[in-house]
């Protein structure tokens, strides 16, 4: 028997992933040429510490046998943003979808995308399903009943399910989950809340406490064997399975076909999504804090948002998702599809979107725009009642309370009036728009666009047209600079919350510093310092980094994982501060336990910009630290990631107290950042994160934006500046970058500072890794 199961096992592994090939690609070697790259760039020795290598041998398997390649990427359209629901593509002409007929020709061409890239295929339903009650019980007023169905080739496929029917002869709505038996803890109980309620509890055993898709004994077979024509991943296995439990449902006199809901949490919460994309039967879906491959979409998952990327859950779970999934590292932005898209193929039934607003693993912000874009398709179709959004606190776990909704949004789509509410749940945290700004600011008659258009390389041409040769000409021209950057960020004003922060580690103390001292309005954050074995600190003036987070939306700076993360700010902070630094962080605006204060921010400031309170937020932090015993006040600096680098380099362009800036993954021009480059543009602030409203009038037209990143990084010198820009970041045009330090190269060199500048360019895509972490930290203790 041991060895018949193991040969079953390895048949599996086998066939699991087969596919037939698509069209042979015209540029074979280029494909060939990027997988050595990604493989590479992968590889074990350059794998972040506490991670599992991206390179495990799942998919280092399933590449070589089936020989498949990466997309030509170059070939591939470049989405920064959600793929558009609504659009059609035919013969490369893009409709609007106006008709249902256009939508389901869409939902077909989705369906295709998703199973291609994510799902994997799967088979049919079976015609041969077969249903056998093993066991079944009173207890109170409650039925308990344990049935196994068989189907498949020659009934070798299973499936148990365990029903907690109510009182009455129904026909009763149906409330479905994952989990253990019935006479065992789990999501047994979700059920029982239900059941108390009128529905019929049915658990199946699709989850990793019971998951019959992998069952394996004499008289069973797991689904990837019996069916090994179809690639379906260990997710949608269950999900297929749950639809094998639907079809028995429907034999059931006390079911009401038409009332059927299925929810279920984590992993569970990605499986249920894709049993109701893939199977209209089921009436509502509640997905609870699935996150990446479930509410967040895939562009949103990356090392930037500090949450879980694709690198991450392919690595540890690389059964979930289709191995396809993994050429897209750092390339998200290249997916033809996304998890929008996957929502929106459950429209118009019921659907709500559960999660917390500081999961562990969670980006609320790209939650919310995965949200408004389905909420499109279901507006569509005239069923905008029937999507709901629950957001939370309270970490990833679930109450009572939180089931409790849960059956009270089953409720509102089933119509049942005992519990029907006028409108589901729908509490937004980023409410944001450039037209809801507009609407606030009133600035329609700005003579923005009178800017003139320019390139990047004007920083030696004085406003009056003239060369600029000496530092007294420059710094001239660095006030009007200054003034147009100003400009840029608004008016300020406001004040700031009360933060929370994390641990400490070896050799490192902590303080709670700023709040609202002597009158003072200083960021509420918490000071690292070095300390000797003893826990005791050093007496002499500290030289001190003010670390600024990513778009960490979840977490703000002080994400403490069981593994250190990729960009993770913990990790940063620890090791600048075992470099011999203070390090003094807070959370931005928006981010982390400033998320609220974030949320009416235009309604109370609308001609200010959040970019213009974080920098306002990031100087205050100076003038505090300035004023503090033992840190050294002309050595304080500003170092960043992705946001926090953008807010580092504004607030060094403005404010000449900041000693030297170190930014990763922090700009592109954004005068040369034009459609056709393939990145999110000056939307991304303007439009998308709504940093800084007053760029959306230069959209369209990009080289009349008054300020530019070469103007910025001038306003620097002649203070220490590393750039660390890599080769791969789809967020920037890397050749676009590297002219732009260069032309400030020549303002650093009328100081005498040209070496003060440095570029450091990883083949890498945009992320803060190990080694580049590692490359600071050596910069960091030769130049600052």
């Amino acid at each position: 028997m041991l060895k018949l199961r193991t040969c079953k096992y390895l048949l599996v592994i086998a066939l699991m992933w087969r596919l037939p090939t698509f069209a042979a690609d015209e540029d074979t070697e280029k494909r060939k040429a990027y997988l050595q790259q990604l493989i590479a760039l992968l590889s074990p020795e350059r794998t972040e510490r506490g991670h599992p290598s991206p390179l495990d041998n799942t998919w280092l398997d399933w590449q070589k046998r089936t020989g498949e390649l990466p997309p030509n990427f170059d070939a591939m359209p470049s989405l920064p943003f959600l793929p558009d629901p609504l659009i059609l593509k035919k013969d490369g002409v893009e409709t609007p979808i106006t008709t249902r007929g256009q939508w389901s020709e869409k939902r077909q061409w989705i369906e295709k995308g998703i199973q291609h890239w994510i799902t994997g295929t799967f088979p049919p339903p079976p015609d041969n399903l077969r249903a056998r009650t093993v066991d079944e019980v009173v207890q109170g007023p409650w039925t308990m009943r344990t049935v196994e169905l068989r189907f498949g080739p020659k009934h070798r496929a299973k499936m148990t399910v365990d029903l907690i029917i109510p009182p009455g002869h129904g026909p009763f709505p149906v409330f479905m989950t994952q989990g253990k038996g019935s006479f065992t803890p789990g999501s047994r109980n979700w059920a029982l809340v239900a059941v108390k309620r009128g529905y019929v509890g049915c658990v199946y055993a699709g989850s990793d406490s019971r998951d019959d898709t992998e069952a394996d004994d004499e008289d069973t077979d797991p689904y990837a064997v019996i069916w090994p024509e179809h690639d379906f991943t260990n997710l949608m296995r269950r999900a297929w399975g749950a639809s094998r439990v639907i079809d028995y449902l429907y034999t059931l006199p006390l079911v009401d076909r038409k009332r059927i809901g299925i929810t279920g949490h984590s992993r569970n919460g990605k499986q249920s999504l894709m049993a109701a994309a893939f199977d209209e039967r089921i009436t509502a879906v509640i997905p609870s804090s699935g996150n990446t491959g479930e509410g967040t979409p895939w562009r949103y998952t990356s090392e930037k948002y500090d949450n879980e990327t694709i690198r991450q859950i392919t690595s540890n779970f690389p059964h979930w998702f289709h191995p396809r999934l993994r050429f897209f590292i750092g390339r998200e932005h290249k997916l033809p599809v996304d998890q929008n898209l996957m929502l929106a193929l459950v429209a118009p039934r019921g659907l709500m979107l559960s999660s917390s607003i500081n999961e562990q693993q969670g980006n609320p912000w790209g939650f919310e725009q995965n949200y408004q874009s389905a909420r499109r398709v279901y507006q569509f179709l005239h069923a905008d009642d029937n999507l709901g959004l629950r957001l939370r606190y309270h970490g990833h776990g679930t109450s009572a309370e939180d089931i409790e909704a849960f059956v009270d949004f089953f409720d509102h789509v089933f119509g049942r009036n005992m519990h029907k509410t006028d409108q589901p749940p729908r509490r937004f945290y980023y409410d944001y728009s450039f037209e809801k700004w507009l609407a606030m600011s009133y600035e329609y008659d700005t003579d923005a666009l009178h800017f003139p258009a320019k390139g990047i390389d004007d920083l030696l041409v004085a406003e009056d047209g003239g060369a600029i040769t000496s530092v007294k000409q420059w710094e001239l021209k660095k006030t009007a600079v200054q003034k147009r950057i100003r400009w840029g960020l608004g008016e300020s004003a406001g004040k700031r919350s009360d933060m929370r922060r994390p641990r400490v580690g070896k050799n490192m103390g902590r303080i709670a510093i700023g709040g609202q001292p002597d009158g003072g309005d200083y960021p509420s954050g918490n000071l690292y310092y070095p300390t000797d074995d003893k826990g005791k600190r050093a007496t002499r003036p500290l030289p001190v980094i003010i670390y600024l987070h990513e778009y960490a939306y979840a977490h703000g700076y002080g994400r403490f994982m069981r593994e250190i993360g990729v960009g993770d700010s913990t990790s940063v902070i620890q090791g600048l501060v075992q470099a011999g630094y203070a390090v003094y962080a807070f959370d931005q605006i928006g981010f982390g336990s400033r998320v609220e204060e974030g949320t009416h921010f235009y309604r109370n400031h609308p001609h200010w910009s959040k970019m213009g309170k974080m920098v306002a937020d990031t100087s205050a932090a100076v003038e505090m630290l300035a004023n503090r015993e033992r840190i050294d006040p002309k050595r304080i600096y500003a170092a960043g990631y992705a946001l926090g680098a953008t807010v580092a380099l504004y607030t060094a362009a403005v404010d000449e107290r900041i000693a030297g800036v170190i930014s990763v993954c922090g700009f592109t021009p954004m005068r040369l950042d034009a459609a056709d480059k393939g990145t999110e543009g000056i939307r991304a602030y303007s439009h998308l994160h709504g940093l800084i409203p007053r760029l959306g009038f230069f959209v369209d037209e990009p080289r009349r934006v008054p300020f530019d990143f070469h103007e910025i990084l001038a306003s620097i010198a002649p203070r220490p500046l590393l750039v660390v820009a890599p080769t791969w970041d789809r967020d920037a045009t890397f050749q676009d970058v590297k002219a732009c330090v260069e032309e400030t190269r020549q303002v650093y060199g009328l100081y005498g500072a040209a070496s003060e500048i440095r570029l450091h360019a990883p083949d890498d895509y945009n992320r803060f890794s190990y080694a580049m972490q590692q490359h600071v930290y050596a910069w960091v203790k030769k130049n600052f």
